[in-house]
């Protein structure tokens, strides 16, 4: 068994979830999953539950029953109904926020973007105030960056539906051309999509054809010049993730060291977080993980490098694998983590497929750091916080340890 991985998706069916722990071993290797803080075409987050509202989330949660759930969907197919409704409605009487049901449309959206690839224009949106929603990153060389789309700008509408108090990820789901709630995946590439813009006082429409479009979900800079550190930025941990991160590492300057930036992430496939663990680490235990009470463990590789100096940026939107290489590198002294305390998910999802193609996602366990400790709830407290200007505090930190400034 490959062990768990994390994926994001949407919540069409029920909505409010964050980035789960996925047994990939189930079904053919899941797809990507979480909350963003922005959500993307080519990684749809789903909404962060609010903790104020909702509750805290902890490993005495409720639980939907497997059993109760595929029952609900084979009866509803037998009656001619929807079994993924079905099932969805007896996840939502469980009170088990993290489980979710998905289409069979959904699901093989989200294989393809374990690659990193998706069909749409390039937009990242956010919730604003007022239930307004906002461009927050325009992939270079999209659809939408050739229109001259910027961050900032207010999306109106999509196709003449308003976004105004929508969930982000529905609007996401329009970008894509995606039905809500439907069996079908993103609409094709070369379909046309029009967008209601505000940008301060002008408004305006963009008729924009979706194209085939690649994420870049790692990003490696020395923002301070050849003789500064390397930053690392992960937004989302998909295919490949494990490897660029340990080029960058075979590339940085020992001498300058390295910062591991992970705010916002909202975790992606475990077993690329493992792997990104790995470029730091020579072998040991980087978590562990129970599947209905049965102890499993996730170990790095050997040969990293154990000497680069190494300082981790958490924030609020850190969660679950991100929480997990985080946590690893944190208790195994391999880095000192600076900003905000993380969200602190970390529950394990079992994947089974139902009787019309859809896929329940129920949880099973949780994982543990290296330690022992559980994020749930929690999250991960920083070994230095730092709110504004947590980058310049963690170069200060890294030049300490004889990085780089």
């Amino acid at each position: 068994m490959p062990g768990p991985c994390s994926y994001d998706r949407p919540r069409r069916i029920r909505r409010g979830a964050a980035l789960t722990l996925f047994l990939a071993s189930v079904l053919a290797t899941g797809a990507v999953t979480g909350t963003w803080s922005d959500a993307a075409e080519g990684a749809a987050g789903r909404n962060a539950p609010d903790r104020t509202s909702s509750g805290a989330h902890t490993r005495e949660s409720a639980l939907a029953d497997r059993a109760a759930v595929e029952r609900a969907a084979s009866e509803a197919v037998e009656d001619g109904k929807s079994g993924a409704q079905a099932a969805a409605e007896v996840v939502s009487r469980s009170g088990d926020r993290w489980s979710a049901i998905y289409t069979p449309g959904e699901y093989e959206d989200f294989q393809e973007q374990l690659g990193g690839g998706y069909v749409g224009v390039g937009l990242w949106v956010r919730p604003a105030a007022g239930g307004r929603i906002t461009v927050s990153r325009v992939q270079p060389g999209s659809p939408a960056a050739r229109a001259g789309i910027a961050v900032g700008d207010r999306l109106l509408a999509i196709d003449g539906h308003r976004t105004r108090g929508v969930p982000v990820t529905e609007v996401v789901a329009r970008l894509r051309g995606a039905a809500t709630g439907g069996s079908r995946g993103a609409a094709a590439a070369g379909s046309p999509v029009t967008l209601d813009l505000q940008r301060g006082d002008r408004r305006w429409s963009e008729t924009l054809h979706r194209t085939r479009l690649r994420s870049r979900n790692v990003v490696v800079d020395r923002p301070s010049g050849a003789h500064g550190p390397t930053r690392v930025k992960i937004g989302a941990f998909t295919k490949g993730t494990g490897g660029e991160v340990r080029r960058a590492v075979r590339r940085a300057s020992a001498h300058d060291g390295m910062l591991l930036d992970l705010r916002g992430n909202t975790g992606g496939l475990v077993t690329e977080a493992v792997a990104s663990a790995s470029a730091f680490l020579d072998g040991g235990l980087v978590a562990t993980y129970d599947v209905h009470g049965s102890q499993r463990a996730l170990y790095a590789q050997r040969g990293g490098n154990t000497h680069l100096p190494l300082v981790v940026l958490v924030d609020g939107g850190t969660m679950s694998a991100a929480e997990l290489l985080a946590g690893a590198l944190q208790d195994r002294g391999r880095a000192v983590l600076v900003g905000s305390p993380t969200f602190g998910k970390g529950a394990v999802q079992m994947p089974s497929e139902l009787p019309d193609g859809s896929v329940a996602e129920l949880t099973v366990g949780h994982y543990r750091t290296p330690s022992g400790r559980t994020v749930d709830d929690s999250g991960l407290t920083p070994d230095l916080a730092a709110g504004d200007g947590a980058e310049k505090r963690a170069r200060t930190v890294l030049s300490g340890l004889g990085g780089g400034s």
